[in-house]
């Protein structure tokens, strides 16, 4: 029977990683089909469970290098609780990377200008080794544990590129602080490249940081449909009206909702009356007249009337949670153009390794100086670093799908996106669904009168409804409010105000 499970996976950086584990869960027993995505740190993997257990794959991930864990399940696993995560763990992200790019510039920033006016001074050396020390010590400390990590597992990443790269222009610039006498008896200056470690390192750190920026400004949708879910709910309880977290709401349960609120949960009306605007849901401007027996979702805004309804569908199953898990899943699918991707990044680093290699013996062959030929190959290593080759495609796909719900489309996945350039046409089932969401005024015409009669124009009308409908909290009422502001009317609110359902409002 196939089974799919999403796995959170750590420690994957680039395409390399990204590849590898794609590599290791497709070989895997048992396993039909498998998405990883670098964006989002997880894996989607469609299994037989008679053949392969889900403990089976963590270990094929582990195998790789890589961390990886059962997702947690239950209430605390549903798609908010998922989304509120990683949007946690995304904010903490930035705000390290952010912290370690300022200190790696700033380094950088002193070192050269040290090296400019005062490298003669006999300390400049050894105060520019500490700063350096610091950058490969702390900032950019995880590029070493990840290469000597994916070194163990006898494989190559960007890290190994960045951590060789600059871990022999440390080496080589202490050699030379230490014992310069060294390089000088080989006919070499003894140059110091502590400025260039400290740049490299800040620059790549920078990049990453515009990434972990790009994450969270790609799942931006995704949190404001989360966010559309409200944090606390008013239920009864002993015939007293009770404020508690939406999570503690059982099905069951009775809950109160107010004009101007959102509704908490998916249920069945109870008692009262109401005009509930659904356009998150549906896109119909209009909002629906909701009564005892009606069913009313979650995420919605409840127009005019006190409603009391009970709760029937809760967490992963409330209609706002699957759209939610729905744009997850289209966010973390697979575009196949990725497989190309994956293709030149499964030999990106051996090729770049091999061409510094080269690169060394060939300057060794023609200038027989093994320090000169080292700091050429250490060039081809340094140029080859910063690569976003994996996050190109993933990045593209989770921008078009988060822009698409912004904009109220639900897009199922990458190849539904990349085969979309060859649509000609789209044959629409009903226009009344492909609005803005909400009502506009069009035009104004005055009854029983000129349209340009000067007692009573469409301008003077204009501005009399919506001094009255701005104590309304219809639809319909914020249209006209917000058409006689775009044409700068001032707005005298009405006195002796009164509403009537289904009969529209007055005042003088």
């Amino acid at each position: 029977m196939a089974t799919k499970i999403t796995i959170p996976v750590t420690g994957m950086h680039c395409a390399a990683c990204q590849s590898r584990v794609q590599a290791a869960l497709a070989g895997t027993p048992g396993v039909s089909d498998s998405t990883v995505n670098l964006m989002l740190n997880n894996a989607t993997v469609t299994y037989d469970e008679e053949i392969v257990k889900p403990a089976a794959l963590i270990e094929s991930i582990k195998a790789t290098g890589y961390d990886a864990a059962l997702p947690t399940s239950g209430t605390d696993g549903s798609a908010f609780a998922e989304q509120e995560r990683q949007d946690r763990a995304q904010a903490i992200e930035l705000r390290e990377l952010t912290w370690k790019t300022g200190l790696s510039l700033v380094i950088a920033a002193i070192a050269m200008v040290l090296g400019m006016v005062a490298m003669k001074a006999a300390a400049v050396p050894w105060i520019l080794l500490g700063l350096a020390s610091l950058v490969v010590g702390w900032t950019g400390r995880h590029f070493y544990t990840r290469a000597w990590r994916a070194f163990r597992h006898h494989t190559a990443d960007m890290n190994t590129l960045i951590a060789v790269g600059t871990g022999t222009a440390y080496v080589y610039s202490v050699i030379a602080t230490v014992a310069p006498q060294f390089f000088a008896a080989h006919g070499v200056r003894p140059d110091l490249y502590y400025e260039a470690v400290a740049a490299i390192i800040g620059l790549i750190l920078l990049g990453n940081t515009f990434e972990a920026r790009a994450k969270r400004q790609t799942t931006a949708a995704l949190r404001g449909l989360a966010d559309l879910q409200p944090k606390t709910v008013r239920v009864l309880r002993d015939l007293k009206e009770v404020d508690i977290p939406v999570d503690t709401l059982e099905r069951g349960d009775i809950f109160v909702v107010r004009p101007g609120e959102r509704i908490a949960a998916d249920g069945e009306v109870v008692s009262g009356a109401s005009a509930v605007d659904e356009s998150m849901l549906t896109g119909e401007s209009m909002p629906v007249t909701k009564a005892k027996g009606d069913r009313v979702v979650g995420g919605t805004i409840n127009r005019t009337g006190a409603l009391k309804a009970r709760a029937t569908t809760l967490g992963e199953e409330s209609a706002l949670a699957r759209i939610v898990k729905l744009m997850r899943d289209a966010q973390g699918s697979r575009a196949p153009i990725q497989n190309l991707a994956d293709r030149v990044s499964r030999i990106f680093v051996p090729v770049v390794i091999s061409i510094a290699i080269a690169t060394f013996v060939a300057w060794y062959i023609a200038s027989d100086s093994p320090i000169r030929a080292l700091v050429a190959g250490i060039s081809v290593l340094i140029i080859a670093c910063p690569c976003a080759m994996g996050l190109a495609v993933p990045t593209a796909l989770m921008v078009a799908s988060g822009k698409g719900a912004q904009l109220g489309v639900l897009i199922k996945g990458g190849e539904a996106l990349q085969r979309a350039h060859e649509i000609n046409v789209v044959v629409l089932d009903k226009t009344g669904t492909v609005t803005l969401g909400r009502p506009a005024v069009v035009s104004v015409h005055v009854a029983g009168s000129p349209v340009h009669s000067p007692e009573r124009d469409d301008i003077s009308v204009l501005a009399l409804a919506a001094g009255v409908e701005a104590l309304s909290e219809h639809p319909l009422a914020d249209a006209i409010v917000r058409a006689a502001r775009e044409r700068g009317l001032t707005l005298d609110k009405a006195d002796n105000f009164e509403s009537g359902s289904g009969i529209g409002v007055r005042g003088v």
